[in-house]
């Protein structure tokens, strides 16, 4: 199992500090989408070429245009796109025709999709590499978490991998560890931590017990 830290409301500058004393503990780092749209695709260039030893994804959220998109992200470093379930299949197709030129990596989000059991199969067969299960944060205030839509998904996920976003902490990790994700995302549950490190530290324990 990985660790993808998701950084959305940091700066490019306060990323990078946080990246210094998180890294050996994350596999991927996730250049949010409001960390994205502050920085750019800078966010992505620097982080790459500071921690190379690091996955890079660029959570781009693509909805139209997906093979250009998907190559404005490749082109700056990440390894993984996102692009989203909701779209249209030909997006969806553009974005991994251009990471299998790239030998690169594209994650379905699939925040708003009512109809996991038949949205999943499709997008399987488009080729995709990951399928998110994402709670939003809008979501999660009025108290949903992921864990039901997790365990819908992985009755229906045949061959791609699976990982799951929303409100994850030390606190709750292995309820979704006991559903065997692939990659577990984390973001504010270790960034706005009272100790970053550690709880970076116990959820990346949790994870290779497993």
């Amino acid at each position: 199992m990985k660790l993808q830290l998701a950084i959305d409301e940091l700066s490019l500058e306060e990323a990078l500090v946080q990246l210094e004393i998180l890294n050996e503990y994350v596999d991927i780092v996730e250049v949010g989408t409001p960390f994205l749209i502050d920085a750019g695709r800078e966010a992505v260039r620097q982080i790459k070429t500071k921690f190379p030893q690091l996955e890079v994804l660029c959570d781009a959220k693509i909805m139209d245009a997906g093979a250009y998109e998907a190559q404005l992200a490749f082109n700056a470093g990440a390894e993984y796109v996102t692009v989203l379930g909701v779209t249209d299949d030909l997006t969806i197709r553009g974005c991994v025709e251009e990471a299998t030129k790239q030998g690169k990596k594209v994650m379905v989000d699939m925040i708003c999709v009512e109809d996991l059991a038949t949205r999943v199969a499709v997008v399987e067969s488009l080729g995709v590499d990951v399928i998110a299960v994402h709670t939003g944060a809008d979501q999660q205030a009025a108290g949903r978490t992921p864990l039901q839509d997790l365990a819908e998904m992985k009755k229906h996920v045949k061959k791609v991998q699976v990982a799951v976003a929303g409100g994850i902490s030390s606190h709750t990790i292995y309820d979704y560890l006991a559903l065997e994700p692939d990659i577990v995302i984390v973001g504010s549950g270790i960034l706005n931590a009272e100790d970053p490190v550690k709880e970076a530290r116990r959820i990346s324990e949790a994870l290779k017990k497993e």
